[in-house]
């Protein structure tokens, strides 16, 4: 067990396996670091695999400053059934065997590439009168729906797979579902289409190149060199401007209170725009997020002891 002297923060980009629970991960991870506070920044299905960023300790605070607009993933689309669930869990709904071919695969990625319109589904766990989705999909209850605005920088076309298969690589916006794209797919097609698998390569600052296996973070839990594993706070604010505080303002700085935006300017070139978050820096450490309100500073989330 890793051996705890001060407390953790950070992130541990997890490679998550397919079978296994977003929250099943964050128990694992948890009972390794000695019951830390854990949390994931971003769910992933249960059958999908790949990058799930885990916050620890105060790095859970950091969550609405984190750029994880854009995701990645390798997915595979099957033609020939549609089911309830958008993916192969599910139960099939309908069944076709107008198989399409690549000629018309690639023909039809474009309509669903920059700006559109889609209707998340309805196993999902977006909330509608207070209950998740995917319980009034199990009670048998049916939801109007409303579609919503999601982009798509890149959708291409990566091969054929046995079965009626394509392979599709997606590089799309925060609120979008693979699976819905699957089942869209195949609408547009004239075959019925549903989700076979999911890899997410990339969620935010985190690639699927620098995860680790849950049996890379157990070994390290057994060697006590779990922590060192440990990305720092500001591995998730990359895009965030950060500033060092003056020696004369960290008091004033752990206080809370409210600060005068020019003792800060007066000493560093701090660029951050009226109402805009930015990084304190303090003995070499990230330790706060402020904000700016005018000519005032707002210490808004403090990471320090």
């Amino acid at each position: 067990m890793t051996q705890i002297n001060k407390p953790l923060c950070g992130f541990l980009n997890v490679l998550k396996p397919p079978g296994m629970s977003s929250a099943h991960v964050v128990g694992a991870v948890r009972r390794m670091l000695g019951g830390a506070k854990i949390g994931h920044a971003g769910t992933l299905d249960p059958e999908a695999a790949g990058v799930l960023p885990l916050m620890v300790g105060k790095a859970a605070r950091l969550f609405d400053y984190m750029q994880d607009k854009e995701k990645a993933y390798v997915t595979e689309v099957a033609f020939g059934a549609a089911t309830d669930t958008q993916d192969a869990q599910g139960a099939v709904t309908e069944t076709g065997d107008c198989f399409p071919d690549e000629s018309a695969i690639l023909a039809t990625l474009s309509r669903f590439t920059g700006t559109i319109l889609q209707t998340p589904p309805m196993y999902s766990a977006l909330k509608q009168d207070g209950k998740r989705l995917y319980q009034l999909a199990r009670d048998g209850t049916q939801a109007d729906i409303p579609a919503r605005e999601v982009t798509v920088h890149e959708l291409s076309f990566r091969g054929t797979t046995e079965n009626h298969g394509a392979l599709l690589y997606v590089r799309c916006s925060k609120g979008f579902y693979v699976r819905t794209l699957c089942q869209d797919l195949g609408q547009a097609l004239g075959c019925p289409s549903h989700m076979r698998f999911l890899l997410r390569t990339q969620s935010g600052p985190f690639t699927l190149e620098t995860a680790k296996t849950l049996e890379e973070l157990q070994a390290a839990a057994e060697n006590g060199t779990l922590s060192d594993m440990l990305l720092p706070p500001e591995a998730a604010l990359a895009h965030l401007p950060m500033t060092n505080v003056p020696r004369r303002l960290e008091k004033a700085v752990r206080n809370g209170g409210k600060l005068d935006w020019e003792r800060f300017t007066a000493v560093h070139n701090t660029t951050a725009a009226d109402g805009a978050p930015f990084g304190l820096w303090m003995d070499g450490m990230l330790t706060a997020i402020a904000q700016r309100e005018g000519d005032a500073v707002k210490v808004r989330t403090w990471l320090g002891d």
